[in-house]
């Protein structure tokens, strides 16, 4: 497990923006502290690929200690996660979501691998997507095809390879092939080494309040795509195994320990890896002594052989976590997007296109603002209402005697209303109601209604007092408690003819409504008919 893990681990530092080093240390530590506090027995913990693309831009932008910083405060949000219960909440993101920060992830990280694919370097602080295509402009203008030839065979290998014989680390062995090759034929490529490898430390800056602040929604991006991550992780592990199951609680405790620890020595972010617990449990681990001694493997390269690390081309590392990127993408999911609708997969597109364009905490926000509008829009479009009339009256005809047509005033107007009333739909719903009608009484049946709002409930009011006007009595049937609570508060019920409360059913309306016009004006010549409203 520890030799798949290495170049990924190495990989990951660098893309992070803290460098290998600190890559190995996030696997090392936080894999061991994850694996003893953490729910999820099988679960790997270490550096990953959505972690990196939300602190690279932060260590272009600010530095390393506000790297350090944001993983101290993603650590601490996820203890509050694990202490509110949090775990069954986060399962509510919308799986367009999900799916397009992955998507866009992985498109920022094939990104930021091209320039060292090509063998250049990429100016400080550069957008990703610029980059690349300076890379790209750069390699026409001055090919370096050593540094192409090695990523596009540590691709090759890294991709190909699994499909043939998925016990064996491809990505490690093209890695290591790669790093043999350079340094046998002395090729010009640049190397981790040449990358800053120490241990930072948080700079006293950012302890202040002040720059902390600036950091609070790039760590509470963090600390949601970590938990995310972990338990669908742990959740994936529990299904390969059969007898697994883990507690969420205790991953998203395992999750915050081990992210407060590691910025103290230098580490970068960790989360529970969807991959690498796969490739864990595949290999036949039954419990997290494997996890454990995967971590105790990654430290004794990293304090043995850290020479022979430091010495590996970039341009292999690009080759491995373009692969990494490119598995990361599910096709048969985005497929299934599109088949349940044009607007599922039009979130999960922007959300990936605002990760690679702009950053990933716009995209994560736009793409839940957008999920909730188009679910607002699929649950308000079941709002209707449905016109019937009914006769104020009923006499028993002599056998064999057709009923005579019943005036429009001779009717009872029932209206009823169905699914949520809510700010979105209370106009459409409720406007018909309103319309000129010469009917004596009007039943409203709210047994149907699933969601009553303030708007809704306001604008109910004002049907009430619309028919109340032109003298016909207005009754309320099928009203829930919940939604009686708040039509009482809003004086809705008050409008109401004695005894004041609604009806059960439509039908004791109805009769209640017959008596009160019988009371009136009784009209024993009216005949039953119904019919519906124009």
């Amino acid at each position: 497990m520890a030799i798949a893990a290495l170049p990924l681990s190495l990989g990951f530092g660098v893309a992070s923006g803290l460098g290998a080093r600190a890559g190995l240390i996030t696997a090392v530590l936080a894999g061991g502290l994850a694996a003893v506090l953490g729910g999820a027995r099988l679960q790997i913990t270490g550096p990953s690929g959505v972690i990196a693309v939300v602190l690279a831009p932060v260590a272009a932008a600010r530095g390393t200690s506000a790297v350090l910083v944001t993983g101290l405060l993603a650590g601490a949000v996820l203890l509050a996660f694990s202490l509110a219960g949090a775990d069954r909440y986060l399962r509510w993101v919308p799986a367009p979501v999900v799916k397009g920060c992955v998507l866009g992830a992985a498109a920022v990280i094939i990104a930021q691998q091209i320039p060292a694919g090509l063998g250049r370097t990429v100016p400080h602080g550069e957008a990703v997507a610029a980059a690349a295509a300076g890379a790209v402009g750069g390699f026409l203008r001055d090919p370096d095809w050593p540094a192409l030839a090695v990523a596009l065979a540590t691709l090759a290998i890294s991709l190909l390879g699994p499909r043939l014989r998925p016990a064996v680390p491809f990505p490690l062995l093209a890695v290591a092939a790669a790093t043999a090759v350079a340094e046998c034929a002395r090729l010009p490529l640049p190397r981790i080494g040449h990358l800053r490898t120490g241990l930072p430390a948080p700079s006293p800056d950012f302890l202040v309040p002040s720059e902390v602040f600036g950091l609070v929604p790039g760590a509470l991006t963090l600390a949601a795509l970590i938990a995310l991550e972990s338990l669908m992780g742990a959740a994936a592990a529990d299904a390969m195994s059969g007898t697994e199951r883990h507690d969420g609680r205790r991953v998203l405790f395992g999750q915050g320990v081990a992210n407060l620890a590691v910025p103290f020595f230098g580490g970068v972010a960790a989360t529970g890896t969807m991959c690498r617990t796969a490739l864990n449990v595949r290999s036949g681990a039954v419990s997290q002594l494997a996890a454990l001694a995967n971590a105790a493997a990654l430290a004794v390269v990293l304090l043995a052989a850290a020479p022979l690390a430091s010495a590996v081309p970039l341009a292999a590392l690009a080759g491995v976590l373009i692969a990494t990127a490119t598995r990361m993408i599910d096709i048969g999911s985005l497929r299934a997007l599109s088949r349940v609708g044009r607007g599922q997969a039009a979130i999960a597109a922007l959300t990936a296109t605002l990760t690679l364009a702009v950053d990933l905490v716009t995209a994560v926000c736009t793409g839940m603002v957008l999920a909730m509008a188009l679910a607002l829009r699929t649950l308000t479009a079941t709002s209707r209402v449905e016109h019937v009339r009914v006769p104020a009256q009923r006499t028993p005809l002599p056998e064999g005697t057709p009923p005579a047509p019943a005036s429009s005033e001779a009717q009872i107007a029932v209206h009823h209303l169905a699914g949520p009333l809510l700010f979105t739909t209370a106009d459409r719903v409720l406007g018909p109601v309103m319309l000129p009608s010469p009917a004596r009484a009007v039943v409203l049946d709210l047994s149907r209604v699933t969601g009553l709002d303030s708007t809704a409930i306001l604008l109910l009011a004002e049907v009430i007092d619309h028919h109340r006007r032109r003298d016909a009595v207005v009754h309320l049937s099928g009203v829930c408690e919940a939604h009686r609570v708040h039509l009482g508060a809003l004086g809705v019920l008050a409008k109401l003819p004695p005894p004041g409360t609604p009806f059960a059913t439509a039908s004791e309306a109805v009769a209640q409504a017959r008596a009160h016009l019988h009371a009136l004006a009784p009209s024993p010549q009216d005949e039953p008919a119904t019919r519906p409203l124009p």
